[in-house]
């Protein structure tokens, strides 16, 4: 940053230096022309032609320097076959005259036909009263005090900038090292952070930076409870199977004779625990997805075949709009629609019935069955891992606990209620809709 501020004011500058050195050039010079131009004037309408035919003065210039030799400052009359009419300070010297164009108007150049000195020319043809000819009247001037004033500005103008350009690249470095400060802030504050030194970046940060270290404490606060949630899932997950190996160990130690049955139904259990544990880190791993989404239809249609296979007995009807979508991915949605309708074929009387609606912003599932239904006062421990109410029946009693925890990953929820037109379980189902 800050080398391209230098590299722009320098070019500005030096663009703009120049402009404005052509400007006073231009005016110093003008100047300049200006008084020769008056000398001049003066000169031609002041002279006269003579008895002899020769150039004469009304009145001569009043500067002194034309009476001094090699002042720098001279005057010439000259005409074609004309003997030339010097100022006395040419002495010796005269100015060029060339026949080769006439000067109607008063030009101006340059001349170096003095080896040591270079001058300034203003010369016009004018024909004066009683003459036949054109006369040409010169005015020359050294170029030194020109150029001296020239160089003078050029070197003012020159040291003027440069000071300029120190000035406004120092402020620039101090402005990108001032406004980048609270980025080296940040940088330490995030060192500490990964040092473990700090929980979050504190501190009050200026209006650019806050809101970056606002998401910076999200993100922070988001892997936090996710490391936290893997610590106790891990947990979870030793703690569900540590039971299982317990028995089957006790079995295998005390040699006994079901022992084969004890391993079936043990493994049966920790591998629906797996199951379980795993339906949860591939819905955390998911749920930062902006893409996930699902068609409830589908899926839901799909849930109905395969436990229509499982339980041919059971009447499954489903109702409500055919083009709904949920920000959930589809085998996380699978999961769920099963468990559920699973249970309520499994512990129904033969009747499910599955209503789908959207509701400010969410998608809701309502599981009907015509079965016993569940107690007001078991229906919160009826989540917990490992419940069942009815142990008459094959299970492990996850299912509920797995359409829980994957939907409060989503954010939704699952509540249980009775069915007023079954009579039997309503498990309402909320998930967020995908816009």
């Amino acid at each position: 940053m800050i080398a391209i501020a230098a590299l722009w004011i320098i070019i500005l500058l030096a663009g703009g230096g120049f402009a404005l050195d052509r400007v006073l050039t231009s005016a110093v010079t003008r100047n300049f022309d200006d008084q020769l131009d008056y000398v001049l004037t003066s000169l031609f309408t002041s002279a006269e032609i003579g008895p002899d035919g020769e150039v004469i003065f009304s009145r001569e210039p009043a500067d002194q320097r034309f009476l001094e030799p090699y002042s720098g400052l001279y005057w010439q009359v000259s005409a074609p076959g004309k003997e030339a009419f010097p100022s006395r300070s040419l002495w010796d010297r005269r100015l060029a005259y060339g026949t080769a164009h006439t000067d109607l108007e008063v030009h101006v150049y340059d001349s170096s036909q003095f080896k040591d000195e270079k001058l300034r020319v203003l010369e016009r043809d004018v024909r004066l009263p009683g003459s036949r000819i054109r006369w040409r009247f010169q005015v020359a001037q050294s170029r030194d005090g020109l150029d001296a004033n020239i160089n003078v500005l050029r070197r003012t103008l020159v040291r003027s900038f440069l000071l300029l350009a120190l000035g406004l690249i120092v402020l620039a470095g101090l402005q990108t090292w001032y406004g980048l400060r609270p980025l080296r802030r940040l940088r330490a504050d995030i060192a500490r952070l990964r040092g473990g030194l700090s929980r979050r970046i504190e501190g009050s940060m200026p209006a650019e930076v806050a809101p970056m270290v606002e998401e910076l404490n999200a993100l922070i606060e988001h892997n936090d409870r996710q490391a936290e949630e893997a610590r106790r899932h891990a947990g979870n997950l030793a703690h569900a199977l540590k039971t299982p190996l317990t028995v089957i160990m006790n079995s295998a130690t005390a040699k006994s004779d079901d022992l084969a049955e004890t391993v079936v139904r043990e493994a049966r259990t920790m591998r629906r625990q797996v199951d379980h544990h795993l339906a949860r880190a591939r819905a955390v791993g998911r749920r930062g997805s902006a893409h996930s989404r699902a068609d409830v239809w589908p899926s839901l249609e799909s849930v109905e075949r395969a436990v229509s296979r499982l339980y041919p007995n059971v009447r499954i009807d489903a109702d409500g709009p055919k083009d709904l979508q949920v920000h959930v991915e589809r085998q996380d949605l699978d999961e769920m629609l099963g468990n559920l309708i699973e249970n309520a074929a499994k512990y129904g009387g033969g009747s499910v019935f599955v209503t789908v609606g959207a509701q400010a912003g969410f998608i809701e599932f309502q599981v009907e069955d015509d079965g016993m239904g569940i107690p007001e006062e078991e229906r919160v421990r009826i989540f917990d891992r490992g419940v069942r109410l009815d142990t008459g029946k094959p299970g492990t009693g996850l299912g509920l606990a797995i359409v829980r925890d994957v939907a409060e990953i989503y954010e939704g929820t699952v509540s249980l209620e009775e069915s007023e037109d079954l009579g039997g379980l309503l498990v309402r189902l909320r998930l967020p809709a995908a816009t």
